[in-house]
């Protein structure tokens, strides 16, 4: 058990629910509990809503300097405590703990610092020239920030919104997943030990109905959300009836395109992240691999060289590379993937079922299919698992063809001996991140989809605009 309990986080301490209703949050590895959760109501949602809202005066106010030495001063106390909160994490999604380290504290650390140094040097006030005299324009806080997070990586997607608003000098209510409410409560305890001030942080747990009362709560002045595009849609109609702006990122189908130059062992130890991270729990997962026909062969089997080189099991053990899926209900669509795409005519290469030598916890083979055609669900649908769909092309026109024809854009990669080459194919692919050889997520470059992939970008001084609204003062000449 961990020593969190049902409460929430509001205006600088813990507070209790007014509702009795509580969410039971179970360790995918152990199948056991690790503890009890509060449902967050509506009213709880008002609560921690009011609290932000008066404390925005006075943190939009401070100087840039001022919010990014707290910030700064919460990033030290995460790093301090970092083992810590990477086993928390791997406790409620199963993450391997040294993948929990680098993604979780190390992650939401960077990035905190990383806008931190935005808020210093970004100018509050600029001057314009115009017809009728001079324009001060003024970069001012979008208001109380509701962000809406997953379980995948949970502290890491915290840090994508929770660094960009705090520098733009919004105030912020968090609703983490049911799955991972522990993380982000330890958090904002941090953050109130930080000096940040009651009410610039609050934390209210819960499920759906939380989520949808925050992103309609009428004291709420800029959404961001992660998570399904089906969800994505509900809230982005939420914010449509109210007017205020949204940062969506949503699934994703992407595809590694293979050309024909590529090294197999630079394609096999580059899908072994790109293809599995996470157990395949990652939206950026490049779970379409395009090869050349004639080379069709050779990749199928370096892909089942690298499906079966992970290791499941315990993800507390050092030795562990995949651990489990975050719940037996996810476990189960992906099986019902897997065996859709064998009734429609893929070919199971390698995995397709849970692993027999872990009769505990929610895992799931590598799994890679090989036969996969553009009419399969398995090549059009987010599977959020470990599986990998190997599909053949004849020429990079259609390999382009192939990897453009996704209702998602959210990510890609391209594989080849020939850099340049691979640059110039990399800008026919209709995707928001794309790497040659490899792809990492940067703090300094946007991260945003396009078509079903999301609305709006993270990352990079673009995802501080998210938080910022424009006022021109128009001082005539």
């Amino acid at each position: 058990m961990t020593r969190f309990g049902d409460h929430l986080y509001v205006a600088g301490g813990r507070c209790a629910s007014d509702g009795t209703a509580r969410l039971t949050v179970v360790n995918p590895a152990t199948e056991q509990p690790l503890g009890r959760a509060a449902e967050g109501t509506a009213g709880d949602v008002d609560r921690a809503v009011t609290a932000a809202r008066a404390a925005l005066p006075d943190w939009s106010g401070r100087p840039g300097e001022e919010r990014a030495a707290l910030m700064e001063a919460l990033a030290e106390l995460v790093t301090g405590r970092a083992e810590e909160i990477a086993a928390l994490v791997t406790a409620e999604n199963g993450m391997p703990l040294a993948f929990s380290a680098r993604f979780n504290p190390q992650a939401l650390a960077h990035q905190l610092r990383y806008f931190a140094g935005l808020a210093r040097t970004t100018p509050v006030e600029s001057r314009r020239t115009g017809h009728a005299g001079s324009v001060l324009v003024r970069r001012e806080a979008a208001g109380v920030a509701g962000l809406v997070v997953p379980w995948n990586y949970p502290l890491a997607l915290i840090g994508m919104k929770l660094g960009p608003a705090l520098a733009a000098g919004c105030t912020v209510v968090l609703k983490p997943a049911p799955e991972t409410p522990f993380d982000a409560l330890l958090l904002a305890e941090l953050a109130s030990e930080a000096g940040l001030p009651p009410g610039v942080f609050n934390v209210v747990t819960g499920g759906a109905a939380t989520g949808r009362a925050l992103v309609a709560h009428p004291g709420v002045g800029k959404v961001a959300f992660t998570g399904s595009t089906a969800a994505g849609r509900a809230i982005a109609k939420a914010c449509a009836e109210r007017l205020v702006p949204v940062t969506l990122e949503l699934g994703g189908k992407s595809a590694a395109v293979v050309l024909a130059d590529a090294d197999p062992a630079a394609v096999a130890a580059g899908l072994g992240f790109l293809g599995f991270a996470n157990a395949g729990q990652s939206c950026y997962l490049n779970s379409r691999v395009l090869v050349p026909r004639r080379r069709y062969a050779e990749f199928t089997e370096v892909l089942r060289g690298v499906a079966e080189g992970f290791r499941l099991g315990d993800p507390t053990a050092p030795e562990t590379t995949m651990g489990p899926l975050v719940t037996a209900r996810q476990r189960e669509r992906v099986a019902a993937r897997v065996e859709e795409a064998v009734a429609e005519g893929a070919r199971l290469v390698t995995g397709g079922r849970p692993p027999k030598e872990q009769p505990t916890g929610w895992f799931y083979e590598p799994t890679v299919l090989a036969g996969v055609t553009p009419d399969m669900a398995v090549f059009r649908e987010e599977v959020f698992g470990p599986v990998v769909a190997v599909v053949p092309y004849d020429g990079e026109d259609e390999a382009v063809a192939l990897a453009n024809d996704s209702r998602y854009g959210l990510a890609g990669s391209v594989w080849t001996a020939d850099p340049e080459h691979g640059l110039e194919l990399a800008r026919r692919v209709e995707t928001g991140s794309i790497g040659v050889n490899g792809w990492a997520m940067d703090t300094v470059a946007p991260f945003g989809g396009r078509k079903d992939s999301g609305l709006g970008y993270e990352n990079g001084p673009e995802g501080l605009d998210a938080y910022v609204r424009l006022k021109s003062v128009v001082l005539p000449g």
